[in-house]
């Protein structure tokens, strides 16, 4: 693993109201889709933190910039998170959230996609789904005229990665360096959080059982991003030799929802996985521990660790909030609205 100097709290150089990323993501960004992670560069990802922070900073700035917007939510999965943080999200800056609960009836089953698509742009400004498959989301986005956000599918958790990295930088100061690992199940999350830490320049380990590692394109995609920001992504299969040296331990539940079938065979598989007190001591003495929640106590996780003073899971889903209200600033074209942007 490279090696990391002191992290030092970083201060922005400009105000973020001329900060070049901030600007260059607004004008880029405004009426597209966010898939993936990888759909950004690493100064777009940068650009949606930064803002991010001075939404959670100064909320009151920002209060009207989406007013009369539309968004509508279309979940095929169970939440508490993301339907409370994206509906607060735009609810605090002046739009509006319309909930539809696919649970029963998954989108694409009652009619096409394409049509779903074509019907729903004519009512809202943006599109947010939790779906089961991911090609749901990516066709959604490519037959909708409004942006699309993927708020979790089989494949990619965009959002919640980047509300985790916007945690670490609250807590290191930057992710410039940084030795981030990732013990458990190759899922969705794991995959957003590997491009993530690769566009931040954080050095990227990623430990799993044999035959549970993260999707090679994936891997192949974030090693490319890390090549050019002067970091690393690295897989191994000893969650031990991947926590020596950590700056942050992060864990998911080694059985994500549509996977409940196979609890039974995983979880012998997972258990030397378990992110204890023990594994905590392989990582540095001020490393913070890590999960995207729901935990499963006592399982991937123990109580000690998740309840304990290196946690900083409440932090990350906080930050849901305010990481989304950025990325819909963008997508909208809401800073146009925000008086000390004009």
């Amino acid at each position: 693993m490279a090696s990391r100097a002191t992290i030092e709290r970083s201060v922005p150089a400009v105000p973020v109201q001329k900060d070049p990323d901030i600007l260059a993501a607004a004008a880029r960004l405004s009426g597209e889709d966010m898939c993936s992670i990888a759909d950004l560069s690493s100064a777009e990802v940068r650009a949606i933190l930064k803002l991010g922070h001075d939404v959670k900073s100064n909320p009151r700035e920002y209060r009207h910039a989406l007013d009369a917007k539309q968004m509508v939510l279309m979940f095929e999965k169970a939440s508490l998170r993301t339907r409370l943080s994206f509906e607060t999200a735009i609810n605090t800056t002046g739009g509006n959230a319309i909930f539809v609960d696919q649970t029963g009836s998954p989108l694409g089953e009652r009619e096409s996609i394409a049509d779903v698509a074509r019907n729903v742009e004519r009512w809202v400004d943006v599109i947010v789904l939790r779906t089961y498959a991911h090609d749901t989301i990516t066709e959604m986005a490519a037959n909708a005229r409004v942006p699309v956000i993927n708020a979790l599918s089989d494949f990619e958790h965009p959002c919640q990665a980047l509300a985790d990295f916007m945690a670490l930088e609250e807590h290191f100061g930057t992710t410039v360096g940084l030795n981030f690992t990732y013990v458990g199940d190759g899922n969705n999350v794991c995959h957003s959080l590997m491009l993530t830490g690769a566009q931040l320049g954080a050095n990227v380990t990623i430990a799993t059982p044999r035959g549970y590692s993260p999707d090679i394109e994936i891997v192949t995609i974030a090693r490319e991003i890390a090549e050019k920001n002067g970091c690393e992504v690295r897989l191994l299969q000893d969650p031990h030799a991947a926590a020596e040296g950590a700056d942050a331990i992060y864990t998911d539940v080694c059985v994500s929802m549509g996977m409940e079938h196979e609890s039974t065979k995983r979880e012998p598989i997972f258990r030397p996985f378990q992110v204890n007190e023990a594994l905590m001591k392989e990582a540095k003495p001020n490393a913070v521990f890590m999960h995207c929640l729901p935990a499963r106590r006592n399982a991937e996780v123990t109580d000690e660790v998740l309840d304990g003073p290196q946690s900083i899971v409440f932090d990350q889903a906080e930050n849901r909030l305010h990481a989304e209200k950025s990325l819909l600033l963008l997508l909208l074209g809401g800073l146009a609205n925000v008086q000390s942007f004009q």
